[in-house]
């Protein structure tokens, strides 16, 4: 899978020996440097150009070219070559564009032997520069990594090698700049197609082919139709003159007509006008659009912007879209926060590297310079980051209010006209996840339905900053009210018929807590209690799981009992493991392992502290649940980029009567379906 970088981020090389693949939209010089621990060049021997192509295990082009592929064996580096850069310049004696400003933005693709893209690049945010340290290849732990620099420079080719050290610089930009105007001179350029008479091979002129089909003069062109987009140029772009890019003259003195000059469109008889076309429908759901700005402005983001057979679908895939963007916005600010902390580093490790000069004039501008730097790149990584992150919060204004009731907050209007659904959604939000950098922007956490994996809230202490908020009692309270939350929210997005819960309470602990499934008669059985209600509970649950498993490998599923529930079953357990011997255990654990298959979910209410008395053996079980806390915690890790994510429950506004209204009316659907 191809890892698309960011300014800043990072990605491991699974080998040594890799091509780097780039894309301009000009002509460029691609080049490549090697740095020592420092970062800086050792002279001008180190440093692959067209003028001098090759250096130890690195082979740039010859030429500057849109299209470059530059080879490299990181194993044949010298050993003290700490980082290879990747460089590209746009030449400055060829007559082309001096800066990047108006131009595609470069595209670097770096590939193993087989051709398979490793990582991408795309050099975005260019303007007044000329010069770009695109790449940096890097040994770290043993294993070599790419990390995406971006780092221009206005002053050219001779301002980038300066800046890694080079004394003269000038000089060897110069001759890179003669090298390469001497290659683009040798050039053969393609043979232009000679202008050709209209008469000399017997067709009108283009703009006699016009005036003979519309009926106007040659020189009068047709209005375009406010309705119809206007033709595209064919054979070249109109430049000034009345000549086109391609070399093909045409006449002056007048409009010029595109279209070809043996393919005139037909005119309709007189009288009949074409019959307008009717609008194509599209299939599914429509995407939501947010209010657009005026002219000129950007469109808002729309919910349902994304892949998907339904709204449901998009939405969901939208939410699981702004996930990845902000972990990997988040990524490469890091990233590139670190870069800057470690080349400030290394150049004042430069500067107090001589006793001598440590408290001289020199060093303390040094120093001074060091940290402007350090300041302007962590300046201009903030910068993105708080473009991006305001992008997201743009985005989630709009997709938060279109969410459906699985997807939705307690808070969300959806709620008021809420109606049990007919089918199962696809997944279910159970809490949200913020990052330290994201501001106030919040992403639901959604796991897939059926449950793949039980439910673990952890009334043990949390490691989080809200570690010292709550004592224990508290942590257990709030923690049977974030399984009633929860529960009730299964209950709701789940068709009345489809959906059985069962609770165990062995000490009554969480009575309070469940009132609200006990009151509205969502909880159909009373929570069982002690140790016997324990063991009918888990042995009915462990039943159900055995004879749905036989029936569904002997392919025999019409010959269950009819008497069984086949609804989706979710089992609560409060005080674990209190009320629990070692067979109830091993029945936990195996409702655990195989009841997701079979539709069978588990949430557990545990501190995982007070089960320590049965050792290693519960490990697979707290490890098979996704841990979740009734209090902000920064324990869960995103599958991209790996951030230790903060996680906060759901929670029903203080004073909301929303989920006892919506218990009610599941409650009440249920009862007109038994009726």
């Amino acid at each position: 899978m191809t890892a698309e970088l960011v300014r800043g981020q990072n990605h491991p090389l699974p080998g040594s020996r890799v091509e780097i693949r780039v894309t301009a939209d000009t002509p460029v010089i691609a080049g490549a440097t090697f740095n020592d621990e420092h970062g800086r060049m050792r002279d001008a021997g180190w440093i692959a150009h067209p003028a001098e192509p090759h250096l130890p295990g690195v082979e740039v082009s010859r030429q500057a070219a849109a299209v470059h592929r530059l080879a490299v064996d990181l194993a044949a580096v010298p050993e003290d070559v700490h980082r290879v850069n990747i460089m590209l310049a746009l030449p400055a004696r060829t007559g082309g564009p001096g800066r990047f400003a108006g131009l595609a933005a470069p595209c670097f693709a770096v590939t193993g032997l087989d051709g398979q893209e490793i990582a991408g690049y795309e050099v975005t945010g260019l303007s007044a520069e000329s010069a770009v340290v695109a790449l940096e290849l890097y040994p770290r732990a043993g294993t070599w990594k790419v990390r995406a620099v971006g780092q221009g420079y206005a002053e050219g080719l001779a301002a980038m090698l300066a800046d890694q050290g080079l004394s003269d610089a000038r000089g060897l930009a110069d001759t890179i700049d003669e090298a390469v105007a001497a290659g683009m001179a040798r050039s053969v350029a393609p043979p232009q197609q000679p202008a050709r008479r209209p008469e000399a091979v017997g067709t009108e002129s283009a703009g006699a082919v016009g005036a003979a089909s519309t009926g106007r003069p040659r020189g009068e062109q047709p209005a375009a139709s406010a309705d119809q987009p206007s033709e595209p140029a064919r054979g070249g772009a109109p430049v000034a003159g009345g000549g086109t890019r391609d070399g093909a003259p045409v006449a002056g003195g007048g409009p010029i007509d595109y279209r070809h000059p043996r393919r005139a469109a037909a005119t309709p008889p007189a009288g009949r006008q074409p019959s307008p076309q009717p609008p194509v429908p599209t299939a599914g759901p429509q995407p939501i659009a947010a209010p657009q700005g005026g002219p000129g402005q950007d469109a808002g983001p729309v919910a349902g912007d994304a892949p998907g057979w339904s709204m449901e679908e998009r939405l969901h895939n939208q939410v699981w879209g702004m996930f990845e963007d902000l972990a990997r916005t988040v990524a490469a600010y890091r990233s590139a926060v670190d870069f800057a902390d470690t080349r400030m580093e290394r150049e004042l490790e430069g500067v107090l590297g001589d006793p001598r000069a440590r408290v001289s004039p020199v060093a303390d501008a040094a120093r001074a310079e060091a940290r402007a730097k350090h300041g302007a790149l962590v300046e201009q990584a903030r910068t993105v980051l708080e473009r991006d992150v305001s992008q997201l919060e743009a985005e989630a204004e709009v997709v938060e209010p279109a969410l459906p009731p699985a997807l939705a907050r307690w808070d969300n209007p959806v709620w008021q006209a809420y109606e049990p659904p007919a089918e199962r959604p696809m997944s279910l939000r159970v809490g949200d996840l913020s990052l330290a950098e994201s501001g106030g922007l919040r992403i639901p956490l959604l796991v897939r339905l059926p449950l793949e994996r039980g439910l673990w809230i952890d009334s043990g202490r949390p490691r989080g900053s809200e570690a010292g908020s709550a004592d224990q009692d508290e942590l257990r309270r709030l923690a049977a009210q974030t399984a009633t939350v929860l529960a009730a929210h299964f209950v709701a997005v789940h068709p009345v018929d489809q959906l059985t819960l069962h609770v165990i309470d062995p000490a009554g602990a969480a009575a309070t807590a469940l009132l609200p499934l006990v009151e509205s008669g969502a909880l159909r059985n009373p929570p069982a209690a002690g140790a016997s209600g324990v063991a009918r509970t888990l042995e009915r649950l462990t039943q159900r799981v055995d004879l749905v498993q036989m029936a569904v490998r002997s392919k025999a599923t019409d010959a269950l009992p009819p008497d069984l529930d086949l609804a989706d079953q979710l089992l609560i357990v409060h005080d674990f493991p209190h009320g629990f011997d070692d067979r109830a255990v091993n029945q936990l654990r195996y409702l655990a392992d195989e009841g997701p298959s079979v539709g069978v979910g588990l949430m557990m209410v545990a501190d995982r502290d007070e089960a320590r008395g049965y050792g290693p053996v519960l490990d697979p079980l707290w490890r098979s649940l996704l841990r979740l806390t009734p209090v902000p915690d920064d324990h869960l890790a995103d599958p991209w980029v790996g951030h230790a994510w903060t996680y906060e429950p759901p929670v029903v506004p203080s004073g909301s009567q929303v989920l006892a209204q919506v218990l009610r009316r599941v409650v009440a659907a249920r009862g007109s379906t038994e009726a």
